[in-house]
């Protein structure tokens, strides 16, 4: 059993832990205001970007695609991060509970041996390391530390066209903001300039090949921007609910600690007390004793 002195050091290490989760409780919850309102202004983009493509289905079917996974380069979130992972690897090996379940016959079927990936945050990238490493194709960190901003996504979108990576298309995995307590994976797919070209129903707008290639452009641009500020705000929610769950369980360890320590304390003053008096009776029979064999004969102790 433990001793006093390691409750209480344990009891004082938790409390440490509490005012710090509750600090990070407070700070993310003044960054999910501002992130909902970056996420509600990006959310226009994404909004534009699935009405152009609704518009414009493949005629013929587009399995090599590009997924840009974005998440961040921060933990203590809890399962933000995984959530985009495992729903990468679920569209990867064409699952019934794909992602890309919901879109049409020639764009839900993914070729996973041609497909590329590009990470936006280290922490999705670990975790898809081991498994999928030799997709990987970029990799991008230090994005999003704080709110996301258009100038970061055009940036990883002129990465992505510069590199010269050949796809369909490009799917962008994200997590959706629900609610300020829950998150869930979702993708949005950005159709790519041979297959704007190829398609019957672009056509007819008898766009140039330089609006084309803008248009390619800036629709993935677009997407990357709202994939990003809908993940941020995601992040900051579910880092104030895992830092409020952190200090309600440091709260109830507190509690628990408190109740050993004063049981302990107060055994061991009853045990200090047992003794104490166990003493005193036994000095006084002992005086008793003495007092009695000292007596002259026939004299009795007061």
């Amino acid at each position: 059993m433990a001793t006093l002195r390691e409750i209480e050091l344990r009891l004082k290490s938790v409390r440490n832990i509490e005012k710090i989760t509750k600090s990070m409780k407070m700070i993310a919850s003044s960054k999910l205001a501002k992130a909902q309102r970056a996420m509600e202004a990006g959310k226009s983009y994404g909004i534009a970007n699935k009405e152009v493509f609704a518009h414009v289905p493949s005629d013929k079917p587009t399995p090599n695609k590009l997924f840009i996974i974005i998440s961040s380069d921060k933990g203590l979130c809890g399962g933000i991060h995984s959530s985009v992972s495992k729903a990468t690897r679920r569209a990867l090996n064409n699952a019934e509970d794909s992602p890309l379940v919901s879109a049409s016959a020639n764009d839900s079927t993914v070729d996973a041996d041609a497909s590329s990936i590009v990470i936006i945050g280290d922490k999705s990238k670990a975790q898809l390391h081991r498994i999928l490493g030799d997709h990987f194709q970029l990799t991008f960190n230090q994005i999003g530390r704080d709110i996301p901003t258009f100038a970061d996504a055009a940036a990883v979108a002129d990465l992505v066209i510069k590199s010269g990576i050949k796809y369909d298309s490009v799917v962008i995995v994200y997590n959706k903001f629900v609610s300020a307590i829950s998150y869930e994976p979702a993708v949005m797919e950005v159709k790519g300039e041979e297959a704007l070209r190829e398609s019957n129903s672009f056509k007819v707008y008898e766009n140039d090949d330089d609006a084309t290639k803008d248009l390619a452009e800036f629709s993935l641009a677009n997407a990357i921007y709202a994939g990003l500020t809908e993940g941020h705000a995601c992040e900051q929610s579910a880092r104030r609910n895992a830092m409020d769950n952190a200090s309600k369980n440091a709260s109830d360890m507190i509690g628990s600690l408190q109740m050993k320590y004063n049981r302990g304390r107060q055994a061991a003053i009853t045990n200090e007390l047992v003794d104490i008096i166990t003493g005193m009776s036994s000095s006084a029979l002992l005086f008793g004793f003495f007092i009695h064999i000292n007596l002259p004969s026939g004299a009795s102790a007061l």
